[in-house]
């Protein structure tokens, strides 16, 4: 399974042009070392090649102290938890230490897998500069997708995307009770 590439032909029309300028956004644009670590809450480390040999991965990345990640709880647990069942592993990344994952995600951290990320080493090597964020990487580990702070326009376009990769259902984004859109804390 590997990337998809946008093809760019001349003669398209303004509004076909500004479609590809925004697929771009979701070509892999980063490719992440297989052998980053990630610290489940429930276990060992695993390295992100361990993640995704079956399936791609697709990351909410949280800061618990910050309140834009707070304001998006809600909201993440329940789109994530809509491709429960799709051949695709959803998680919560905290940018804190285990204890600190715990009591900001409360119940979402045992509902969903759950990597603390104390060090921020995720947000970094995918150049995350506003949290929170999503992220969707393939089976080699290339960042396919990507939205940051809240633009509900964004992550929609994400979740439609990635339903369609998986041959799912799309969730509503946003739905009644959302958030307006906002725009994230910094990620470093």
């Amino acid at each position: 399974m590997g990337c998809r590439s946008v093809n760019l032909q001349r003669g398209h029309s303004a509004k076909r042009g500004a479609l590809t300028a925004r697929r771009a956004r979701f070509a892999a644009v980063d490719q992440l070392s297989p052998d980053r670590e990630l610290h489940p809450l429930q276990g060992k480390p695993l390295t992100l090649a361990d993640q995704v040999v079956m399936f791609h991965l697709v990351v909410v990345v949280v800061d618990p102290y910050t309140v834009e990640s707070s304001w998006l709880l809600d909201t993440a647990g329940e789109m994530l938890t809509q491709f429960f069942g799709a051949d695709c592993r959803v998680a919560f990344v905290a940018t804190a230490d285990e204890y600190d994952t715990k009591a900001f995600l409360g119940p979402w951290a045992e509902r969903l897998l759950t990597y603390a990320d104390p060090d921020r080493t995720l947000a970094k090597a995918a150049e995350v500069t506003e949290l929170p964020a999503i992220l969707h990487i393939d089976n080699d580990c290339n960042i396919v997708g990507r939205a940051e702070g809240w633009q509900p326009d964004e992550w929609r376009e994400l979740a439609h995307r990635l339903a369609k990769d998986m041959s799912w259902s799309a969730p509503p984004i946003p739905k009644v009770g959302d958030p307006v859109a906002f725009a994230g804390s910094p990620a470093t």
